[in-house]
């Protein structure tokens, strides 16, 4: 398998593959600046020829379009989920974190396709690079990685959907056990707000440890870590 970075129109990949009746695979993730909570990859295999007019940049969707494009793309397309916990970002990088929830969405994908893996032409990438054995493809498929890579693959652009409305749902989820710090609002990036919480409150057991050290908290007690966990004033 190779591994290419091109300058490309729009749609070059899934062009050349649908001509053939063939398929592409988009990968993208969400997170990897955040403070706190996983990264969250992506993986969308489109239908031929899909035109939706929804499958934009997620970063540039309104939040009511995100979710529109996020459930046609849930019910039409093939699709998977892989995560890194702020666990394993601290242990191995950000950068390895990132690369490793990208095999587990192309895994978890490929291994409930209805049709031969052979089908499969094209896995397109925003920016990051993906190293895969043979084992888990076949002969004749490349990979493509190339910066901004929403604006130029819909497949892309679809994987920046799931990745963003699933990781943002989940940090919906979690704020509700640590209601000082407000991850609904900024989902765990470096916001004003959540530096502000960060250094008045201490870090959170879901904090990356490997990103917060330069910022020092007034107090990091065990006790405001229970105080924040049950939403109980310090």
């Amino acid at each position: 398998m190779q591994h290419k970075t091109l300058k490309i129109q729009k749609n070059h990949f899934e062009h050349l593959a649908w001509n053939e009746k063939l398929f592409v695979c988009g990968l993208d993730e969400v997170g990897r600046g955040c403070l706190a909570g996983p990264v969250v990859v992506a993986a969308v295999i489109l239908p031929h020829n899909t035109t939706y007019r929804l499958l934009k940049d997620s970063k540039i969707l309104e939040p009511e379009d995100r979710v529109t494009a996020y459930n046609w793309i849930t019910k039409n397309c093939y699709w998977s989920v892989g995560y890194a916990s702020h666990q394993t970002i601290d242990a191995i990088n950000i950068y390895q974190a990132t690369l490793f929830a990208m095999r587990k969405a192309y895994l978890q994908l490929t291994e409930t396709l209805p049709f031969p893996i052979q089908q499969l032409k094209y896995i397109v990438i925003d920016a990051m690079p993906l190293n895969l054995d043979t084992t888990f493809g076949h002969e004749g498929l490349t990979f493509h990685h190339f910066t901004q890579g929403e604006r130029f693959s819909t497949s892309i652009a679809a994987a920046s959907i799931v990745a963003k409305v699933t990781r943002d749902r989940l940090m919906e989820r979690i704020s509700t056990f640590f209601p000082a710090f407000a991850f609904e609002q900024h989902k765990g990036y470096a916001t004003k707000q959540h530096v502000s919480a960060l250094l008045a409150q201490g870090p959170t057991i879901i904090h990356r440890s490997s990103f917060i050290s330069e910022i020092k908290p007034r107090e990091a007690s065990e006790t405001n870590l229970q105080q924040t966990l049950f939403g109980v004033e310090p």
